[in-house]
């Protein structure tokens, strides 16, 4: 019997385990990257430039708040979604960062802890881009710990005066709507600033070596009064922000295998084409061992995302697996993206190959959203029961 054509970009067949709408999604954006994106993103890099201009694209696509139903949002389920980070993600880190802040982060906050007046109000128009939107938690001595921000709000009459800092907010500088998270009498909030508002600022961060295609910014709030009706009623505690950072690191797991595999089928193609000593570079031992190594850490990961995206479908999901998720993906792509530069040689030090692009970016990533090292110990708190943070 022969034997069937054996897919290089599909090494474990996991093709068949997608439903038909799934695959759609996935080709959809993935056309979308390769036309919209790929082109130029390698200027946007070198000119540290978001592309604001894709902004209504991404809106019209449907993937801003693409897994909340109603609200003019898809409703798309956990595997459409992750899938779309993916393909954005084998763009540039920016792309898929872009949207996981506006819709995992933000719009998510305003769906799961919001009022349904915040909701009707924000949220449409947050699905098709026309309000942009970014979370400040993190703080310049509050990163890994956001529970000690310093950030504040008190009351004043019936209207809350914010006063603090955030730092590192993706969309911040050109973000309609800020979800700011402060510290008030009975624990921490979550308030929605508006542009605009007076003594609310935000400024890009520049000399960036990583995510430079993203808009990355500090947030300053120095007396801000906010009516009561902008204090988010379902925070009550860090738990709130915490449960947003859950909804976003499956998406940013699966985007970091996006960047994997753009720069594994960068190495191999590259291989393929280029000879030394007379024969292709994939015709050598150390090449292949080389290429299968990053071939099957992409496959083992991305079966791990995708039995996680099946879980939380049915709402099985935990906070530990969330963490694992991100933690093996990042590690995988970081990974894969240095192996992927080697194979290149000088060549990978360029903006001619996407490789070097990715593993700037993916530094970022492995950082962002829980480091290697807390993600490491949430998982070892629910292995053990016992808490090494404090």
């Amino acid at each position: 019997m022969p034997r069937s054509k054996f897919d290089a970009g599909d090494l474990l067949a996991i093709d068949s385990t997608l439903s038909g709408e799934e695959l759609m999604v996935r080709d959809t954006v993935r056309a979308f990257v390769h036309d919209r994106v790929d082109p130029e993103i390698a200027d946007w890099y070198a000119e540290g430039r978001f592309p604001t201009h894709l902004i209504p694209e991404l809106g019209a696509l449907g993937l801003l708040g693409m897994q909340i139903e109603g609200y003019g949002c898809a409703g798309a389920g956990p595997i459409a979604h992750g899938l779309a980070c993916m393909e954005l993600e084998a763009g540039d880190s920016a792309l898929r960062s872009f949207v996981s802040v506006q819709g995992s982060l933000a719009m998510f906050a305003i769906h799961a802890l919001g009022s349904e007046s915040q909701r009707r109000l924000w949220l449409p128009r947050m699905a098709t881009g026309v309000v942009v939107g970014c979370f400040g938690l993190t703080e310049a001595e509050a990163g890994s710990d956001p529970g000690s921000m310093r950030t504040t709000a008190r009351r004043r009459g019936q209207d809350w005066e914010l006063n603090g800092s955030k730092l590192w907010i993706t969309n911040g500088s050109i973000a309609d709507l800020a979800v700011i998270w402060a510290r008030t009498e009975d624990g921490i909030g979550g308030f929605l600033v508006t542009r605009g508002t007076p003594g609310f600022s935000a400024t890009a961060m520049t000399n960036k070596l990583s995510m430079r295609a993203s808009v990355t910014s500090e947030l300053v709030l120095d007396g801000v009064v906010v009516q009561s009706h902008a204090q988010l009623p379902g925070a009550k505690g860090l738990g709130g922000a915490l449960r947003c950072l859950d909804e976003a690191r499956l998406g940013v797991a699966f985007g970091a295998l996006g960047a994997a595999r753009a720069c594994f089928d960068c190495a191999l193609n590259h291989c393929l084409s280029r000879s030394q000593f007379g024969r292709p570079l994939a015709s050598f031992q150390l090449v292949q061992q080389k290429l299968v190594e990053m071939s099957l850490r992409i496959n083992q990961a991305t079966l791990l995302v995708l039995h996680l995206a099946r879980l939380k479908a049915v709402q099985q999901l935990t906070s530990a697996q969330v963490s694992m998720a991100k933690m093996v993906s990042a590690r995988c792509a970081r990974e894969v993206a240095a192996s992927a530069r080697g194979l290149l040689g000088a060549s990978g030090i360029t903006l001619d190959y996407p490789v070097m692009r990715h593993m700037n970016n993916l530094e970022s990533v492995f950082t962002y959203e829980g480091t290697d090292d807390i993600q490491v110990l949430a998982v070892g708190q629910a292995l053990t029961g016992l808490s090494a943070f404090r």
